[in-house]
């Protein structure tokens, strides 16, 4: 479970944006507008992080993150709302999302690697499970410019945490291996459950050890040195 984070004050903007607005810049079809209809209560842009706010320099890629809050309907969202949404914003986007009323409310944080120029990289969103929203939230990461923050904050929600210095790149790439292999040895493990030769069981069990050990490696926080 990731904390929320205590967005700064002066970073502020707590402005709600019509849902047709988003995606009428997206150029959603019929099927998206519906998602936005059935799963969406309001959308709000709740915080502009950057130079101005944080006294942050703007980095390479990133010069400014926005946090915008999705209020639900009911307990999910498709992650094609939240990709249109990227596409109609050009900056990086952090987004918060909210279920529920009350002291039962519950909110998670979500995001995916946006490069510079507003594109997503494919439709990979990370996102942690519910918190409630009572608990205690967290400072904001310490960063020496905009792409360092960023990385701090997207680095968060991977699955498997950014090893000692390892770039956020690096680690989206060790994410999607990680990703690919495991589908992969889902799928030999079908096949060694309806496999009738035994010779065959073999093969196949030699390929799921195999590509454990490759998993095993990817997945520890901290590198072998024989990588």
């Amino acid at each position: 479970m990731t904390d929320l984070i205590q967005w700064p004050e002066a970073a502020k903007v707590g402005r709600v944006i019509p849902k047709e607005r988003l995606y009428a810049e997206a150029s959603a079809g019929g099927v998206l507008k519906q998602r936005f209809v059935d799963e969406v209560q309001r959308v709000r842009w709740a915080f502009k992080l950057g130079e101005e706010s944080l006294r942050l320099a703007p980095g390479e890629t990133v010069t400014e993150i926005q946090v915008f809050v999705v209020d639900l309907k009911g307990s999910n969202l498709d992650n094609s709302v939240l990709a249109s949404i990227d596409r109609a914003i050009p900056s990086q986007i952090i987004f918060e999302l909210r279920r529920g009323d009350g002291p039962g409310t519950q909110q998670a944080i979500t995001a995916a690697y946006k490069r510079a120029g507003g594109r997503t990289k494919g439709t990979d969103y990370f996102r942690t499970g519910w918190i409630g929203s009572d608990q205690p939230r967290i400072p904001l990461p310490a960063a020496l410019d905009m792409d360092g923050l960023y990385s701090q904050l997207l680095g968060r929600l991977l699955p498997h945490p950014i090893r000692p210095l390892e770039e956020l790149w690096d680690a989206l790439h060790r994410m999607e291996r990680i990703r690919g292999l495991t589908r992969e040895i889902a799928g030999v493990e079908k096949k060694l459950r309806t496999e009738p030769q035994l010779n065959r069981k073999i093969e196949l069990r030699r390929q799921i050890k195999e590509r454990t050990a490759v998993l095993t490696e990817l997945t520890d926080p901290v590198p072998s040195t024989k990588e």
